[in-house]
């Protein structure tokens, strides 16, 4: 899509790459709270529940005031439509349904020291994978919302509020692998978007949008 390297590389990743990124640092904290820091077993698991609970409402608050956010001044829109509005605008590009390295790994430090200096090293160290690991769960919900055939009445009704998030109503809906957060936000969606989505992504002719947008990006 775009003619830069470096704008691809920020904007393009195999939907598998975090889990062979994230999957072997769960189980190394995991080694680390029971073989170094002595954790029993009962003192992990809830805390590693807790890990996953703070993921789902920094999914949501991210996806909310950070990736629908648009900064100031003339780059702004380019920015947005860089980290999360191609997303948007080409949703069945199957490249662009997960975070990207150069995005989540920073993230992952910043949240990691963070919650290290609230919880201390040792407790981190079972929190910290439970919040991975409910990170994992929203990129491979994200992907499977895109591109899985589902038949459980759980998952048609997330893709649903996903797909309707897409193509009806931008500004509600922001939780991915739960609503929980836009119930208690009160961003579900009005009666009349909540009905069957009648937009099927593989009739969409995505090079046709927003191609002024990619070619001043390209600019």
């Amino acid at each position: 899509m775009f003619n830069q390297p470096f704008l691809d590389f920020f904007s393009r990743v195999h939907f598998t790459v975090p889990l062979f990124i994230y999957i072997p640092l769960v189980l190394y904290y995991l080694y680390q709270s029971v073989f170094v820091y002595h954790l029993s077993i009962l003192y992990i698991i809830p805390l590693m529940i807790l890990g996953v609970a703070v993921w789902t409402f920094t999914e949501y608050n991210m996806h909310r005031f950070v990736f629908h956010w648009t900064p100031p001044g003339p780059y702004g829109p380019k920015i947005n439509f860089l980290f999360h509005g191609v997303h948007h605008d080409y949703p069945r590009d199957s490249m662009r349904l997960v975070m990207v390295p150069a995005i989540s790994l920073p993230l992952c430090v910043i949240f990691y020291f963070g919650f290290k200096f609230l919880l201390g090293a040792d407790n981190v160290t079972a929190f910290f994978p439970g919040f991975v690991i409910g990170y994992l769960f929203y990129d491979m919900t994200h992907y499977a919302l895109h591109h899985a055939n589902f038949k459980s009445k759980f998952w048609l009704d997330l893709k649903q509020h996903h797909m309707v998030h897409h193509y009806s109503d931008h500004d509600n809906g922001f939780g991915v692998s739960s609503k929980f957060w836009d119930h208690v936000y009160r961003t579900t969606f009005k009666k009349k978007t909540g009905g069957p989505v009648v937009v099927e992504e593989t009739a969409l002719d995505v090079t046709a949008i927003k191609e002024p947008l990619v070619e001043a990006i390209n600019e």
